[in-house]
């Protein structure tokens, strides 16, 4: 009967032992753990950018729009427009603040012609990119 205490001590010390490792490994991973509490939509909610454009072909010069709107930024937020040139990232003089409901548009207009890939920043985040051609 000793034996068998003594076996069963062994297997809850090692369970324990694996189980305090699968834990303390989740706990290493980077992933922060939930406040106490704290709902599943709070911990997820990253702020977040959409871009769009009112014309995919536009003439050099030709004026057109980036709108979109922005989630879990606060409203009144400087957004800004850049445009790759090469394997930068440019700001260009483009730029507002976000309305009371998050939305932005602003008026655009490029002369680099060809394809251009254009993207929002603000809030500490960035837009997928969005391409218009320039003919």
């Amino acid at each position: 009967m000793d034996r068998f205490r003594r076996a069963s001590a062994a297997a809850l010390l090692a369970a324990v032992v694996l189980a305090g490792a699968v834990g303390g490994a989740a706990a290493s991973s980077g992933v922060p753990a939930p406040p106490s509490g704290a709902s599943a939509e709070s911990v997820t909610a990253r702020p977040a950018l959409t871009a769009r454009t009112t014309l995919s072909r536009v003439a050099a010069w030709q004026e057109f729009r980036v709108h979109g709107s922005a989630r879990h930024i606060r409203p009144g937020t400087q957004v800004t427009l850049q445009q790759k040139q090469g394997k930068r990232w440019v700001s260009l003089p483009a730029s507002m603040r976000t309305t009371g409901d998050g939305g932005y548009s602003l008026r655009v207009r490029l002369g680099i012609k060809g394809e251009n890939a254009l993207r929002i920043v603000g809030g500490g985040t960035v837009s997928p990119v969005v391409r218009t051609t320039v003919g």
